[in-house]
């Protein structure tokens, strides 16, 4: 069963996401049948969730939680300096869960952790085919980027955030696959 924040949050990207895709039920026809019906293929698709990030003020009893208490696969800690985080990957069937730890004084975990002392989901990352298409057609859209650029991410890919006030209230990363 989803935890009611997990199912928020996959709501919330409704508005954020499901603007450059057709609808469920548009989805079972052919990209011929969507173009004699006005509606053009999208040029990027959207892909699997990577992963959920979570802040955390207390990376080693986090890492312990999902390590020795729910047996789960983690990950060495590793120090991302130009995102101003050290990283945990918490390996799952279906997917990872991210333990965010702040990295310098500039950290944007550090003020997300100062809100929220005890921590808490930080943002969903969803992989995309093409990450400079799915830009460009989310620009189009009117979803506003927190960077210029895409820069690159704890798994070495290419990665954009987009603003959660257009994901209504989501933080949400692509992630190139």
């Amino acid at each position: 069963m989803a935890s009611p924040l997990l199912k928020v949050a996959v709501r919330g990207l409704s508005k954020c996401i499901g603007l450059c895709h057709t609808s469920p039920s548009l989805r079972a026809f052919s990209s011929s049948t969507l173009l004699r019906q006005g509606v053009p293929p999208s040029l990027w698709k959207l892909g699997r969730l990577n992963h959920v990030a979570i802040a955390v003020p207390d990376l080693e009893k986090a890492t312990a939680l999902y390590r020795d208490v729910l047996g789960a696969q983690v990950s060495a800690t590793v120090p991302l300096p130009e995102h101003g985080v050290y990283t945990v990957f918490v390996e799952l069937g279906n997917t990872k869960l991210e333990l965010l730890h702040p990295l310098g004084e500039k950290s944007p975990i550090a003020g997300f952790l100062q809100k929220n002392k005890s921590g808490g989901m930080h943002h969903i990352c969803i992989e995309v085919d093409d990450i400079k298409a799915a830009i460009l057609a989310l620009k189009a859209q009117n979803i506003r980027m927190l960077s210029a650029e895409p820069r690159i991410g704890a798994h070495g890919k290419p990665v954009m955030f987009l603003h959660p006030k257009d994901c209504d209230g989501v933080l949400v990363e692509l992630e190139e696959a």
